[in-house]
């Protein structure tokens, strides 16, 4: 949601306005700044969001205005001869220039020092949020502000509307929510610094927005504010169980996070079980506050329960429909799932049986975009509605290439259906015209702010010379070769790569972690099948001319990416922000070591011999 309203105003919402009428835009972003924990209304929800959508352009510029207004005595802004009286986004467009998160750095990096002066913004920025790292190999600083946090409550509410009204949950329905808040640290400046789902989950506001959408977590806040990810992945599979009759859906932020808990429980489900048959909490949680909490849930033994899950357990085939035998009033799984996030979706789909796949909603650590309105969609499917009040949006065009063209950048209601652009956003937080790296292809209208499907990130890249393969080219020829692995009954856990320009001429390397042991010339296969995936015409031509080298698949040791996820989460990542690393850069030099030294085996392409 936007910045709050100081003066809070009574409407009636019968009034019929005239469509462009400045009053009713400001009505109507007045409306949806005043709910903020307030007692949810699905219904209202959705009729703003329709109302809203309907005046997508008028809400851009009135969100805009109200952004320029609040940072009026930016010192950014005014270097570039924004004043109070820039309202119109054409001149907005014409004074601050398109800008990257390293034109941001000096910027931002003030602000982490310490120094209060508005920088950015003339709004208090009470925590710096820090981005993953694992998309550039490298963290970002972003301003986190109560702004931001209005927003993803706005954006929470609205997706929520639509959900519940697809998949109606109980009023007195849980969520098992496998959320983690990482600390945060105080920068040498005394700026508090964390991820940006930390800062979400240790602002005051979140739980108490959380409860207004009916979506009261199964644990407790000191399993979620465990500084051990471990033992708080293990308590919050114990606390779901224990309200398993309860639980309405499963959430994680990512796919990858429900399939990582899933897998810990087939390892881990016996030990559960006897906690929960004996009422005496494991030896493995050793945090006191944790365990202190998780023994008041226990309560005591509860043989008929533990009796209930080790049944429920044995009596499942490869555990195919995990999720639903152990709640059995879920509704549907919830999580990022497009993306990056999509080679887990087959083995996320396995754990849910017949359970519906919620695709969570678009955004970054730099705010949230657009919600997906549509959840009855498959992951694949997926597609998100621009939410137009929650910043300033504009769209590069990408070409067919995927090189941002030299044509300027078009507004919300101009883009074009079945045309891919990058997005640059601006805010309340300070960041203006802002390049956030990702491409998006524009699939329709929801009235008329844009609906969206995410494609890829621009900077993860494979390319040696004239060769260009995005993230999602990586993972089209992955899920190409896995098939391959599949009619062995084996599976791809996961996967990254890496451009080796040390050798003459430099090729691409694969690295895969399976879920099995099988025959040489079956990986040879997946190899040659790598290699002829990336379909890029100057992938192709280079490997005909042998200008590229043979590309290598490079299996590693199974525990391989978990450690290389516990490299990122010793650099301060969010257990429930990790995203695996697809391309890894020369600069990452820890997680290629970890990379190379669990390699058994090798494999070099003979596709193009």
């Amino acid at each position: 949601m936007g910045a709050k309203s100081k003066t809070k105003q009574t409407f009636s919402f019968e009034i019929t306005p005239k469509l462009g009428d400045v009053d009713y835009i400001y009505f109507l972003y007045g409306r949806m700044l005043e709910k903020k924990v307030e007692t949810f209304n699905m219904n209202r929800v959705i009729d703003e969001f329709e109302e809203m959508t309907r005046n997508a352009d008028q809400v851009q510029k009135q969100t805009l205005k109200e952004i320029l207004h609040k940072n009026q005595s930016a010192i950014y802004l005014q270097n570039f001869g924004i004043n109070g009286n820039t309202t119109d986004p054409e001149a907005f467009k014409a004074l601050v220039p398109l800008v990257t998160d390293l034109d941001l750095e000096p910027y931002i990096k003030r602000m982490v020092d310490g120094d209060t002066s508005p920088i950015l913004t003339a709004l208090p920025v009470p925590a710096i949020s820090l981005s993953s790292g694992t998309s550039q190999g490298r963290p970002k600083f972003i301003p986190f502000t109560d702004e931001l946090m209005e927003n993803t409550l706005q954006l929470f509410r609205t997706a929520f509307a639509f959900r519940n009204r697809d998949f109606p949950i109980d009023d007195n329905g849980r969520a098992l929510q496998f959320i983690f808040s990482s600390k945060q640290y105080i920068s040498k400046g005394g700026v508090p610094v964390g991820t940006a789902t930390t800062n979400v989950y240790r602002n005051p506001n979140f739980k108490a927005g959380m409860k207004s959408i009916q979506s009261l977590c199964c644990s407790p806040d000191e399993v979620i504010f465990s500084p051990d990810v471990h033992q708080a992945l293990y308590c919050h599979l114990l606390s779901g169980i224990l309200f398993r009759d309860q639980v309405q859906y499963v959430f994680a932020s990512f796919a990858h996070g429900l399939v990582h808990a899933f897998r810990t429980f087939e390892q881990l489900w016996e030990e559960i079980v006897t906690d929960i048959e004996d009422g005496v909490l494991s030896s493995r949680i050793t945090v006191p506050a944790v365990r202190t909490a998780m023994t008041k849930l226990l309560r005591g033994p509860n043989p008929e329960l533990a009796e209930t899950i080790r049944t429920k357990c044995m009596s499942l085939s490869n555990w195919y429909g995990l999720i639903p035998a152990l709640f059995p009033n879920a509704k549907y799984v919830y999580g990022i799932m497009t993306g990056s996030m999509e080679p887990y979706v087959k083995k996320l789909r396995h754990y849910a049986g017949e359970l519906p796949l919620v695709s969570h909603d678009y955004g970054s650590s730099e705010g949230w975009i657009a919600a997906n309105v549509r959840p009855r969609l498959s992951p694949e499917e997926a597609t998100f509605a621009v939410v137009p009040n929650l910043g300033y949006f504009e769209f590069l065009p990408v070409s067919e290439t995927g090189e941002t063209e030299q044509e300027p950048p078009v507004g919300l209601t101009e883009v074009k259906i079945g045309q891919e652009y990058e997005v640059v956003i601006t805010n309340y937080a300070g960041l203006y015209r802002y390049r956030l790296g990702d491409v998006v292809k524009i699939v329709g209208f929801y009235n008329k702010t844009p609906q969206l499907k995410f494609i890829c990130r621009r900077n993860l890249i494979l390319s040696i010379n004239i060769d260009k393969n995005t993230e999602r080219d990586l993972q089209m020829s992955v899920e190409s070769a896995a098939k391959r692995l599949a009619e062995e009954k084996i599976e791809v856990i996961d996967f990254s790569s890496h451009v080796d320009v040390t050798t003459e001429p430099g090729h691409y390397v694969i690295y895969w972690e399976i879920s099995g042991e099988t025959e040489d010339d079956v990986l040879q296969d997946c190899c040659n099948c790598l290699d002829k995936g990336f379909i890029d015409a100057g992938y192709m031509s280079s490997r005909k001319c042998k200008t590229i080298g043979a590309l290598e698949l490079r299996v590693v040791e199974r525990g391989t990416f978990r450690k290389v996820q516990e490299h990122f989460l010793g650099l301060g990542s969010s257990a429930g922000q990790f995203k695996m690393p697809r391309c890894v850069k020369p600069s990452n030099v820890k997680v290629l070591q970890i990379l190379c030294d669990n390699v058994v085996s090798r494999f070099f392409s003979t596709a193009f011999e």
